[in-house]
């Protein structure tokens, strides 16, 4: 799949673009908004979500960033060839410690790269806190299969959810092919399963100990 939106020139733009924007807005965080990490994240991804069909400079149509909280993606268009691009929207604050955002599950992505029109694509925003000011260090604007799987991890939630192990450390190979990356994505999920599996065993023996524990005891 390629899409002139990712072209090495077009993709530095759009994330020059994207840290311009955010750098150039008047304060838009009170002191407790700051604090905290997450009203923080959500409000660049809601101005990022206000201008982002203007900063493109590309003839895009049915853009939309009204989507919920569990939709696939924070805002989508189709790109000049038609395709569906769906962008979800991550940030990365400096000093926090814990950095291992879900990025899709895998059931969906799945179901939704069956389409081959269909781009999912990460928008991350690498930020500093300073006072009540973000000041945005770096974007990163790149379909999900351009993500090498070295990055990536696998969280047990639901049917699974692809992670990024470290936000600070992500490495990217524009040059991989979906198909390529699909079939590493089978292989790593035909690996997670069984371990799962062999999690959840130990898991009732556990609790088949603890029942015949209980069925031991008389009534009190």
């Amino acid at each position: 799949m390629n899409s002139p939106l990712f072209e090495p020139k077009t993709r530095e733009a759009i994330e020059r673009k994207v840290r311009d924007l955010l750098n150039q807005q008047a304060d838009f965080l009170s002191n407790d908004t700051a604090k905290s990490t997450r009203a923080t994240g959500d409000a660049i991804q809601s101005i990022v979500g206000d201008h982002f069909e203007h900063l493109l400079g590309f003839p895009i149509s049915k853009y939309r960033s009204d989507f919920t909280k569990k939709a696939l993606e924070d805002l989508a268009f189709n790109d000049p060839d038609g395709n569906y691009v769906a962008v979800d929207v991550k940030t990365l604050r400096r000093g926090t410690k814990f950095n291992r955002p879900n990025l899709v599950s895998v059931a969906k992505l799945a179901k939704f790269y069956q389409d081959p029109a269909n781009l999912f694509v990460m928008l991350m925003v690498d930020y500093q806190i300073m006072g009540t000011k973000v000041a945005v260090e770096n974007v990163l604007f790149l379909p999900i299969e351009h993500l090498k799987w070295t990055c990536l991890t696998l969280g047990a939630l639901g049917e699974g959810q692809i992670q990024i192990k470290d936000s600070k450390r992500i490495e990217i190979d524009s040059s991989q092919k979906r198909r390529a990356w699909m079939l590493e994505f089978c292989d790593t999920m035909l690996e997670f399963y069984p371990r799962e599996i062999t999690k959840i065993t130990r898991r009732i023996g556990q609790f088949e100990k603890v029942k015949q524990f209980w069925l031991a005891k008389p009534e009190a």
